[in-house]
């Protein structure tokens, strides 16, 4: 049986409350990852990356194993948003020739930037994962947008 969907703003509230009682930005990122991916069942594996220098490093996911705890930037769909400055919906990761694969299961991959928007400086992303093809709507972008922005303001 599926899970049923959380709206967004739960998961911002959540996030809040956490904000409250935890002191560290990692616990949030943490929390931020455990929210998520339990907001819709087609999520599933959600990471965030934070990119120090050249590199993405992924600071915590939720899901199967990955071997690609390091991404540079420029590869993949994770790299090639960081590369490009911006976030990248891709419904089937199987037409994406340089496509870094996290599991085999894998068909589309969402990708949203954190960023401060008045700078556009880049902190890292939320990567999302699913094993539908084309599993991403414009609401998943709009809702993990949001959610994003939310999470920028922890390095600003």
């Amino acid at each position: 049986m599926d899970r049923e969907t959380v709206p967004v703003a739960t998961v911002i509230d959540e996030l809040e409350a956490a904000q409250e009682l935890v002191a560290t930005r990692d616990e949030l990122l943490r929390t931020a990852v455990r929210c998520i991916e339990g907001a819709n069942p087609r999520y599933d594996w959600v990471g965030i990356y934070l990119l120090e220098e050249d590199t993405l490093v992924l600071h915590s996911y939720v899901g199967r194993p990955t071997e690609h705890a390091e991404i540079p930037v420029g590869v993949g769909v994770c790299g090639a948003a960081i590369a490009e400055g911006r976030d990248m919906n891709v419904p089937d990761v199987r037409a994406i020739e340089n496509y870094l694969a996290c599991s085999l299961e894998t068909r589309s991959e969402l990708v949203i930037l954190i960023q401060d928007r008045a700078s556009e400086r880049i902190f890292g992303q939320i990567d999302l994962d699913s094993d539908r093809a084309d599993a991403f709507t414009a609401e998943d972008e709009r809702a993990l947008q949001r959610i994003a922005d939310w999470l920028a303001t922890l390095f600003v």
